[in-house]
């Protein structure tokens, strides 16, 4: 099925409506930018890695961890998110996301696998950026149903991983609003990331100076949000995002950064 329509969606202007648990956490760990070096020589691989513990009421609940490897071709961006402890007892969550983008931020691919409890999801979505003025095409499966759509955009998208990319090249301005089209779901959204504070913080990792943002997302599952999430990046060139704070459908989530690099 090919749909010839910009797909945007005025009556939510600026919230995702479906966001995965790893989406939530990508958040957490989102941006790339100050820690992937610039494109690498040929034959050579650059390897990050971040690792965030996911607390919930306090107590340990999940884990997460992005990698990102960088090539001469390429950036790859793998986020996986797990549940531990008694969550794992009543409600299994083993989620990844995988991003491919070039070098210059524009995403190629995302693959999305889902485990959560009964709930299997596998998804893949291609972006092409076409030549000659023509719109930008965007291709979606979903493995598991068999469905196949094609959407073409007068705007470039991104998935969630490479938008946070791009917003990690902007400067931040407290007081301020970001905007970012991001495809998900099979709708584009614009998407608002308020600039609110900076504040200094400690976490496993260490301690930092940081700056606050607010996404305007909502998310499903188990993890689903119920109040407003927080993002605390360092306020610095990385923009190292240290933690990430909402009240979700079971309690208040946070999650923190334990090491990286």
């Amino acid at each position: 099925m090919k749909i010839n329509s910009f797909l945007y969606s005025k009556k939510i202007p600026v919230r995702i409506r479906h966001l995965t648990f790893p989406s939530l956490i990508a958040l957490a760990i989102m941006t790339f930018h100050s820690v992937c070096p610039a494109p690498a020589a040929a034959g050579d691989t650059v390897h990050k890695k971040f690792e965030y513990t996911v607390y919930l009421a306090g107590f340990i609940a999940g884990k997460a961890v992005m990698t990102y490897d960088t090539t001469a071709e390429n950036i790859k961006i793998t986020t996986r998110a797990t549940s531990t402890g008694i969550i794992s007892m009543f409600y299994k969550i083993d989620d990844i996301s995988e991003s491919i983008l070039n070098h210059d931020g524009y995403p190629r691919s995302n693959m999305l696998k889902i485990h959560q409890g009964r709930k299997r999801r596998n998804k893949l979505t291609v972006f092409e950026r076409l030549e000659g003025g023509r719109s930008h095409k965007v291709t979606f499966r979903d493995l598991i149903k068999n469905i196949h759509m094609e959407y073409d955009l007068e705007r470039p998208a991104y998935d969630i991983l490479s938008a946070f990319y791009a917003l990690s090249k902007r400067n931040l301005k407290v007081g301020t609003s970001e905007y970012l089209d991001i495809f998900d779901n099979k709708k584009l959204y614009n998407t608002e990331v308020q600039i609110l504070r900076k504040e200094r913080v400690s976490v496993p990792a260490g301690e930092f100076d940081t700056i606050v943002i607010k996404p305007l997302l909502k998310s499903e599952g188990i993890f689903m949000r119920k109040g407003d999430m927080y993002i605390w990046l360092t306020d610095d060139e990385r923009k190292l995002p240290v933690i990430v704070k909402s009240k979700i459908k079971i309690g208040h989530f946070t999650a923190k950064l334990n090491k990286g690099g």
